[in-house]
């Protein structure tokens, strides 16, 4: 039984939520370890076919690393830590199916590390993030110093990590980082309605289309257009395009079964 993680599951919709709240939902290596069992369960589920990852309480969505659980940490204690923070959000990006992220309060280091390995960010109005390590004396470790610059360009990447600054929502909507800042009473409902338009679509569609776009992001053009061919010939043979078709030409709504 997971003690800092909830997993809800409805109409196709996992709802992961980090609950942690006491402690602004810092990545403790329990709460990381239960995040992965949770993910890899998710993985394998046909019937979920979007994930929302949100915290739990009103204040934090992830504070970053549990600094508190590193002090009297070992150098090499400290190393595996680190290494399973980053292990971790990558789970989120890696994942077969979308994940909305969800911000319903600060999203600081890695917090907003994990935001970053997620597909899509919706934050409550009320939100502060940033990259901050620099101003602990380290830098991002968990991919910030890649995903950043490749969500919203080098210059900017670089003038938040360098001076860890800290933005409100609509700053972070200005800059690229958020795709949408709602209140935070409507937050969780708006996250739902988006996973909902995503979730009536193909799953298997949802499944490659993901993987076309993040693998391609991390190449040329050329190779790029290889994945994205790859991606779609694996849907040729699938019931869900023949539904799809079917559907198109009856002029009724599809009913993908995810084979």
């Amino acid at each position: 039984m997971s003690d800092f993680v909830k997993v809800d599951v409805e109409d196709g919709i996992a709802i992961l939520t980090l609950m942690r709240a006491e402690a602004a939902n810092a990545l403790s290596i329990q709460m990381m370890h239960e995040m992965n069992e949770a993910l890899e369960t998710i993985q394998y589920d046909r019937s979920i076919r979007v994930v929302i990852v949100t915290g739990d309480g009103e204040k934090a969505f992830c504070a970053g690393a549990d600094l508190k659980e590193r002090n009297g940490m070992s150098e090499e204690q400290v190393r595996k830590t680190v290494a399973l923070i980053g292990k971790t959000i990558s789970h989120f990006e890696t994942l077969a199916q979308p994940v909305i992220a969800a911000l319903n309060g600060v999203a600081f280091g890695g917090g907003l590390e994990l935001a970053l390995a997620c597909d899509i960010r919706i934050a409550s109005s009320n939100v502060k993030l940033g990259l901050t390590e620099t101003a602990l004396g380290i830098i991002p470790g968990a991919g910030g110093t890649q995903r950043l610059p490749r969500l919203i360009g080098v210059g900017k990447a670089k003038e938040l990590i360098y001076t860890a600054r800290r933005l409100s929502a609509n700053e972070a909507f200005t800059y690229g980082i958020v795709e949408h800042v709602v209140a935070p009473q409507e937050l969780l409902a708006q996250a739902k309605a988006l996973a909902t338009e995503m979730a009536k679509n193909a799953p298997l569609s949802l499944i490659q289309a993901k993987t076309a776009i993040n693998q391609g992001m991390q190449t040329d053009i050329a190779t790029g257009l290889q994945i994205e061919s790859l991606a779609y010939s694996r849907l040729l043979y699938t019931e869900d395009r023949l539904e799809g078709l079917k559907a198109f030409q009856e002029k009724r709504s599809p009913v993908y079964s995810g084979k």
